[in-house]
């Protein structure tokens, strides 16, 4: 008799993976999902666990989905387990968001678990991947290219909020719902031979013989072939995932302390690195970093390639001002004076010919004095006026010059760049305030450089949206008793 309880119950132990709580398992009627139930169906008194079983139909292979379906149902009331049982159209899904199937239904599956999940509290998601399923994985995450996190494999348990299949199809759950495989370290010939044991009778999904899906084409046709090499391939793959796993550990601790110093700034759109921070890192921590960038701008990237990122650390490392450097999903590493800069192609396009401001910290500003903006040949000067003429100062077509009542210009007096939230007072709005951020989409100033616009400000009001609009409190009016002029002045070499 195959010994497959006492290893399931050394797994959850050794890798806590389960404590007394609701358990939503997800069971698709075949072998490793019917024999993962029945599993843990036979060690809920042990470890206080209540079942909630899980099936999505995928609205695919007709009658036999259906069938599908209805033995999932029926096996659950035959066990007395609540059920819920749900059907997705996932070859529409899969059309609409440009995916193949299998990643679709691997989606659309994650997302559907995780609302289970949710709905009934339960902080537990299991799944039936196998000892074999392990194997599979980490060869086809050699096979393309993959990094230390591909050759891992599957994990025991993977927290919900760090998953990257939800999107788009459900927003990624909160809190410490996690993912886990209790049949991980047990091999599929074990499972289909508990089955047996043990008057199973699971579903055979015919699909799993089309070699037109590639982990098929691995599994019926490579993996053979790799035996006829080495009869214990499938172990030795186990084994690589668990030693990656546990190296990848350190790893992520080294790339943390690595990352609080090499980065700075962080938004949604866009990661800044300190150029020269990050080239004194190791190769390995040069990669690491990089990966990481994309996975944090793009949830739902599953992997970057040895090639992609080998060829964005070289830009990097040799690169000029300007250089760029393509990754997946649209993201473009672009090196600036000092940076480099992970972001969406649009993002970061040529910048225009204006001043920007590179850096995250307000700049202060002296009147009368010179400010130089960082990585940038700019300069913003300013000086106070001994006398003006109002003519002048009102038909003023330098949009880089501006005049501003100087007593109105309290101190701290700095540059930078827009913050959530603000406002302020347009010239010649009769004083009425507006959103920043709605103000520059009417100037059609391009999304991308809204964040690198100067903005003057004096004790926290906006003076001036620099180049674009001065704010009523520091026009100059014929009351006015000093003027201080300030432009921004491209510096010669």
């Amino acid at each position: 008799m195959s010994d497959v309880l006492s290893v399931v119950e050394r797994t959850i132990d050794e890798h806590d993976l389960l404590a007394p709580d609701a358990v939503v398992v997800g069971v698709s009627g075949g072998p490793d999902s019917l024999c993962l139930l029945h599993v843990l169906r036979r060690l809920k008194e042990h470890y206080g666990l209540h079942l909630h079983v899980a099936h999505l139909h995928h609205g695919a292979r007709g009658e036999r989905a259906d069938e599908d379906a209805r033995f999932v149902a029926q096996q659950a009331a035959a066990w007395d387990l609540p059920a819920t049982i749900e059907r997705r159209n996932v070859p529409q899904l899969a059309h609409e968001h440009g995916l193949a199937f299998e990643e679709a239904a691997r989606r659309v599956r994650y997302a559907f678990l995780a609302r289970v999940a949710g709905e009934i509290e339960a902080h537990r998601i299991a799944v039936g991947h196998n000892a074999d399923d392990q194997a599979e994985t980490v060869l086809m995450h050699f096979l393309r290219g993959s990094g230390p996190a591909g050759l891992r494999g599957m994990l025991h348990r993977t927290r919900l909020t760090d998953y990257r299949l939800l999107e788009p199809f459900d927003a990624p759950p909160q809190g410490t719902m996690a993912i886990i495989r209790p049949l991980l370290d047990v091999p599929r010939a074990e499972i289909e031979q508990y089955c047996a044991e043990h008057d199973l009778s699971p579903r055979f999904d015919r699909s799993n013989l089309d070699t037109t899906y590639f982990r098929n084409r691995l599994r019926h046709e490579l993996l053979p072939l790799l035996e006829t090499y080495t009869p214990n391939i499938r172990t030795r793959l186990c084994h690589t995932a668990a030693v990656m796993a546990a190296d990848y550990e350190l790893l992520a601790e080294l790339r943390k302390e690595a990352w609080a110093k090499i980065v700075q700034s962080e938004r949604q759109a866009a990661i800044v690195f300190d150029r020269q921070a990050w080239r004194a890192l190791p190769t390995g921590l040069q990669r690491s970093t990089l990966r990481q960038a994309a996975y944090r701008l793009r949830h739902s990237l599953r992997d970057v390639s040895y090639v992609h990122v080998e060829n964005a650390r070289q830009i990097a490392l040799n690169g000029e001002t300007g250089d760029q450097a393509t990754l997946p999903m649209d993201l473009m590493l672009t090196v600036g004076y000092e940076t480099l800069t992970m972001a969406p192609q649009d993002h970061t396009r040529p910048p225009p010919d204006e001043p920007l401001l590179w850096t995250e910290e307000p700049i202060a500003v002296h009147v009368p004095g010179e400010t130089a903006l960082p990585e940038s040949e700019w300069t913003l000067r300013s000086r106070l006026l001994d006398a003006w003429d109002m003519t002048q100062i009102v038909e003023n077509e330098n949009d880089w010059m501006a005049h501003f009542d100087a007593d109105a210009l309290l101190e701290p007096l700095v540059l930078r760049a827009r913050e959530p939230g603000d406002r302020f007072r347009p010239q010649g709005m009769e004083g009425h305030t507006v959103k920043l951020n709605a103000y520059l989409i009417n100037e059609k100033v391009p999304q991308a450089w809204r964040d690198r616009m100067p903005l003057l400000v004096a004790d926290g009001t906006i003076a001036w949206v620099c180049g674009r609009r001065l704010s009523e409190p520091f026009i100059v009016r014929r009351k006015t008793q000093r003027v201080a002029q300030l432009w921004f002045e491209r510096r010669t070499v």
